[in-house]
């Protein structure tokens, strides 16, 4: 469990991703990202996570968020799925519920390398205004996109429900806040079972 590292790129016509991710690490987040409020909700994700995250993210902005949001949930997960290699000695399912003023969000993972998302953020897709002459508004309906590119990159089950709230910003922000600690106690070492595979099958399937 030495070595829970790994970088992933994705170059594909409409996106340009290299990350490289430590899960084990302080909650370092050093990514070139052009959208202001995701790279908010990505350093937030590794604060709580204790994941260091770095790397640049570039893509066609001209048309919309949603390709640049989408690949990176992809690349992000595959990052998760390679780092964890076999799952030996992990939890390898987490949960948390949190609390963030007038909202409260739900998240729980399982790495059991089936990927399936169920998510009801209770979002209103009405984009986040920003402010500043520089600044650009964010599709709040690329989060959901952004979840799903996670479970599919890393192979594993995430359900994720805000449970009430008023505000979009703090839903979101919640949500990303939830899915790191539980994604967090999925993948911390389990002192009692170094090097056991998860599983009474004797193998994660994938």
């Amino acid at each position: 469990m030495n070595s829970r590292a790994a970088e992933v790129s994705r170059k594909t016509s409409e996106t340009d991703i290299v990350l490289s991710l430590n899960l084990d690490g302080s909650g370092i987040c050093a990514v070139e990202n052009p959208v202001g409020f995701f790279a908010h909700m990505l350093a937030s994700f590794c604060k709580h996570g204790l994941f260091d995250l770095s790397g640049s993210l570039s893509g066609d902005l001209h048309v919309d968020q949603h390709h640049l949001i989408e690949d990176t949930g992809i690349v992000l997960g595959q990052l998760f799925d390679k780092a964890l290699g076999d799952r030996a000695g992990i939890y390898r399912a987490g949960f948390f519920i949190y609390p963030m003023d007038d909202t409260l969000a739900r998240a729980a993972v399982d790495f059991g390398g089936r990927p399936y998302l169920s998510f009801d953020a209770q979002l209103s897709s009405v984009p986040l205004v920003s402010g500043g002459k520089d600044s650009a508004s964010f599709q709040t309906d690329t989060v959901h996109d952004f979840w799903q590119g996670f479970v599919q990159g890393a192979r594993c089950n995430m359900h994720i429900d805000v449970l009430r709230g008023r505000s979009d910003h703090h839903k979101i922000e919640a949500v990303f806040k939830a899915a790191a600690r539980a994604i967090r106690e999925a993948v911390s070492v389990d002192s009692r079972s170094i090097g056991v595979i998860p599983s009474t099958k004797g193998t994660v399937t994938f």
